[in-house]
């Protein structure tokens, strides 16, 4: 993933090989993994989860256009920068497919598309269930869907079984609700979530392209 470029993803510099390992060189992300912080933290702040969703959205943006789905989104593939940015990270499920459809079953259990569950087609949306997911995890603790049974998981998945708890917001709600949708075109797009009236109000949407300079040529 050497081509894609972009504030909000961990930058893969370049990659060598032994007989024995493949090495890669990356882009050193300064305060880990979210997935540490979140755990340290019990849940995020509306601005920060907010804001955290706004970057999320602009990198997956940037990867759908580069017909590049990544397909396992969750805080451990997240990672945070020096300023709290966020970096996201590890494209071992990722797949560059130009006709953005694909059927491999992949990712993590909670974090699952209903589509994938179902073993049927899937394309760049599953990455947009994701992005709810996400967020309804920042704002509580857990995923909506976790549940100890893994067949009851699917279940619930399959079905957009799951509730909110009082500490989510309505207005956070109705941007979770209209992403987290059984048919993937029902779902809020990348574009409708960083223009919902939730992210509009919480997030910090400073650019990073505007505030980060560009590598001198060697």
């Amino acid at each position: 993933m050497c081509h894609l470029q972009h504030p909000h993803i961990l930058q893969l510099y370049t990659y060598f090989h032994d007989h024995k390992r493949i090495y890669l060189v990356l882009e050193y992300a300064f305060l880990g993994q979210m997935y540490t912080e979140l755990r340290r933290l019990g849940r995020f702040s509306e601005a920060r989860s907010a804001t955290y969703i706004y970057q999320l959205c602009d990198a997956l943006m940037y990867c759908h256009r580069m017909k590049v789905i990544h397909r396992d989104i969750k805080p451990e593939n997240l990672l945070l920068g020096f300023h709290q940015e966020l970096k996201l990270s590890d494209f071992g499920w990722a797949v560059h497919a130009p006709s953005l459809r694909r059927r491999t079953l992949c990712g993590t259990i909670d974090y699952l598309a209903p589509e994938m569950v179902a073993g049927v087609s899937h394309d760049e949306r599953v990455d947009h269930w994701t992005v709810g997911i996400l967020c309804y995890e920042m704002l509580c603790g857990k995923p909506p869907f976790e549940h100890p049974n893994t067949q009851d998981t699917y279940a619930c998945i399959k079905t957009v079984k799951y509730t909110f708890p009082p500490v989510i917001t309505p207005m956070a709600q109705d941007m979770i609700s209209k992403i987290l949708q059984r048919y993937p075109t029902d779902r809020l797009s990348l574009e409708g979530i960083i223009s919902h009236p939730w992210i509009q109000n919480f997030a910090n949407k400073t650019s990073f392209h505007s505030i980060v300079k560009p590598r001198p040529r060697s």
